[in-house]
């Protein structure tokens, strides 16, 4: 096959479906870059480009050889197509290098168009073959980044034992070779004594924490643990004095953002400086922001309640700065993909916490850690079997492997083992020992859930282990009615759900719906920054409106997002519920942005409900919660919004309903899996009603595993 040749394949490709127009255009680019490219390079690099768009970093090339419709996920009917572009693929992976090499850019510098096995990022070459993955060359930058900052932030002992090793120099790898890893540890008998090893810019150390009194500051921040047991969460905050970089990872309900209140309380009580620690709170969504700030709130007031004037908690919680979005937090430069913040301006932070970090992908993780300083300590909170990011990479996911695994996966080691002891009272069970890598001496996974005890925690459990019987029994024969499935022909059977509910379950959307028909008389609303009387309202609609949630699995056709919100806005509106409307925009639409504008002060996921100003003509204004107070924008401001009364699992992470009501399609689709599955289920805090037109869809989904090709988690080791 001539490159011509393939690239009319690539082309039939597109139409059928199977590669968008942008993978072909990558292919065309390197045809016109060099026309005697191999054609297997032009293959692979539409390949690659298309694995990015569903979320891989990578194309794994013995897999891909071997068989392409399994390695890609496409449809059977694909398998003599693939078999007839395959056949002049080289044999191997010597033959494979052998014949890429030969692919050169026009020009009197003749650049490689891949590059292989780099030990460096000096080289301009838009592909690169890192080991058995072909990636594009900005994705393995940032997998070569995060590793590096990663490995040297776990490495780094900011209070430890004497015996722990020295740390790795957290300088950034694109200026030279990969950094090497850690030394072996030091000799020397440790006597319960801690030694501060780090080391900031300006080569000072910092003061060593005393363990006896870290231990009887948690012994004030959290009750006794049973005898025998081990609190993990005290657990996460003896990892957190010790190092620069803690991961926590657990399910809904084990105490997450709990435990990082009193993490942020135990760091500040511990440091020694004149000032306190500059403290910043973050996520990836403005929902999930806002949920943080308010969590830590209610932790802290909770500690005030409890602790009274031992420590100087409200003048700490006075200096906490609201949460904020990521790319707020970054400072997004628009027209850019660059950030205000980098290596040469940093974050002024000293502790930042960022939540949901599931959501994280690849590339803003790269310039999350780029932007923090050295000292910085940085806090990774999330569920590591919850949904990965929706743009490429599965970052928390490669981060926390083998967390909870114990042994040479995630085991902990003597060192770190020695510190939790002295640090929290408790010793280790024995399977909790190992060999570990050192990023699993700084990661915890939190066991117990406080909130899912019941059948919601239950099902979320089967389906996690994928058991699909035992979650189909759950459903089916549930007392409660906490847990139910219900069977449908057709996605009409959505609509009464949504709109009233179902009996043992917090009504649909009917309760937001009374709450949209109180508004305040004219008279009354026209005073409402005297009386507040229009804001408690607005919170009013906005918190039963985040009561109930239709999520879906897919955007498109009847039983995808467009289809459910269209056809539930018609009911609601043919039954006279909402208010009389023209056009697009009407008071007590649901709206979700779509897209960050930091101008406007709304993010990509914000939820907010139109309605019409108190004051002046009554404009209508879209309204967001930001904890207790509100912000609005006029709807002319609003381009990249859609209505939500029903949103994609996938938007959904970082929020919270009392009753989720999840749709699964009526036929099987690749991105139906357990980890979709759990991560609906676990949306919901006291019902949740699962509704299909077959329960096989329930058991494939169960069955199906998200694998994010990655070569970060290589790259980690």
């Amino acid at each position: 096959m001539t490159p011509a040749e393939m690239l009319q394949v690539l082309g039939r490709w597109r139409d059928a479906g199977w590669l968008r127009s942008l993978d072909v255009a990558l292919a065309r680019w390197l045809h016109e870059t060099d026309s005697a490219a191999p054609p297997s390079l032009l293959l692979a690099a539409a390949l690659v480009a298309q694995m990015e768009g569903r979320g891989h970093s990578g194309l794994p090339l013995t897999a891909l050889a071997a068989d392409p419709p399994a390695t890609l996920d496409w449809p059977a009917e694909a398998r003599d197509e693939c078999a007839r572009a395959f056949a002049d693929w080289p044999v191997d992976q010597e033959r494979l290098r052998a014949v890429w090499s030969a692919a050169r850019a026009a020009g009197p510098d003749r650049a490689a168009l891949v590059e292989f096995d780099p030990s460096n990022d000096a080289g301009a070459s838009p592909l690169v073959v890192a080991g058995d993955l072909l990636l594009l060359r900005r994705y393995w930058r940032d997998e070569l980044h995060v590793a590096a900052q990663v490995r040297a932030r776990a490495a780094t002992v900011v209070s430890a034992s004497v015996d722990e090793p020295q740390p790795l120099s957290l300088q950034s790898p694109s200026s030279g070779s990969l950094p090497g890893r850690a030394q072996g540890a030091s000799q020397g008998p440790s006597q319960g004594r801690s030694q501060d090893l780090s080391h900031g810019p300006s080569g000072g150390s910092s003061p060593a924490v005393d363990p006896a009194r870290a231990r009887h500051l948690l012994g004030l921040l959290f009750p006794p643990a049973p005898p025998g047991e081990v609190d993990w969460q005290q657990v996460a905050c003896a990892l957190a004095v010790r190092g620069r970089l803690t991961l926590v990872t657990g399910g809904p309900g084990t105490g997450k953002t709990y435990t990082a209140a009193r993490m942020l309380v135990l760091l500040q009580a511990l440091h020694a400086g004149p000032q306190p620690l500059r403290v910043a709170l973050a996520a990836p969504t403005g929902k999930a922001a806002a949920r943080l700030r308010q969590s830590i709130s209610k932790a802290m007031q909770g500690l005030r309640e409890q602790l009274g004037t031992a420590l100087p908690l409200d003048e700490w919680a006075s200096q906490l700065a609201p949460a904020r979005t990521l790319h707020s937090l970054l400072g997004t430069q628009p027209g850019t993909r660059r950030f205000r913040h980098d290596a040469g301006n940093p974050l002024e932070v000293d502790v930042l916490f960022v939540d949901e970090a599931s959501m994280v992908h690849l590339e803003m993780m790269a310039r999350l850690l780029d932007a923090l300083s050295p000292a910085a300590r940085l806090v990774l909170l999330g569920d590591k079997d919850q949904l990965a990011s929706v743009e490429a990479g599965a970052v928390m996911g490669d981060l926390c492997h083998g967390a909870g695994a114990g042994g040479a996966e995630g085991g902990y080691r003597p060192a770190a083992a020695a510190w939790i002891e002295q640090v929290t009272g408790r010793a280790l069970p024995p399977e909790e020992l190992g060999p570990g890598p050192a990023l699993a001496q700084q990661t915890v996974m939190l066991r117990r859930s406080h909130r899912f005890e019941g059948p919601i925690g239950q099902l979320a459990v089967a389906v996690n282990r994928g058991d699909a019987p035992a979650a189909l029994e759950l459903l089916r024969t549930r007392p409660d009615g906490a847990v139910a499935f219900a069977q449908a022909r057709d996605a009409g059977a959505v609509l009464p759900l949504a709109a009233q509910g179902r009996p043992g379950a917090p009504g649909g959307y009917r309760d937001y719906l009374a709450a949209l028909a109180q508004r305040p008389a004219k008279a009354a609303a026209s005073g409402a920054s005297a009386d507040g009387r229009f804001d408690e309202w607005v919170r009013g609609v906005l918190r039963r409106f985040d009561a109930f949630r239709v999520l879906c699995v897919v955007r498109e056709g009847a039983w995808g997002v467009a289809g459910l919100n269209a056809a539930i806005e018609r009911a609601l509106a043919e039954a006279g519920a909402l208010p009389s409307r023209r056009g697009e925009w009407y008071e007590g639409r649901p709206v979700m942005v779509t897209r960050n504008s930091p101008e406007l002060g709304v993010f990509n996921g914000d939820v907010g409900i139109v309605l019409r100003s108190p004051v002046g003509e009554g404009a209508l204004r879209a309204y967001f919660a930001d904890g207790e107070a509100l912000r609005s924008v006029s709807v002319g401001r609003l381009a990249d919004v859609e209505t939500a009364f029903a949103m994609t699992v996938h938007k959904s992470q970082g929020s919270e309903f009392e009753h989720v009501l999840l749709v699964l399609p009526d036929e099987d689709v690749q991105v139906l899996t357990r980890e979709l599955l759990y991560t609906g289920i676990t949306r919901a805090s006291r019902a949740l009603t699962l509704l299909c037109t077959n329960p096989a869809r329930l058991v494939a989904a169960a069955g199906r595993l998200t694998r994010r090709v990655s070569g970060l988690r290589a790259m980690l080791a």
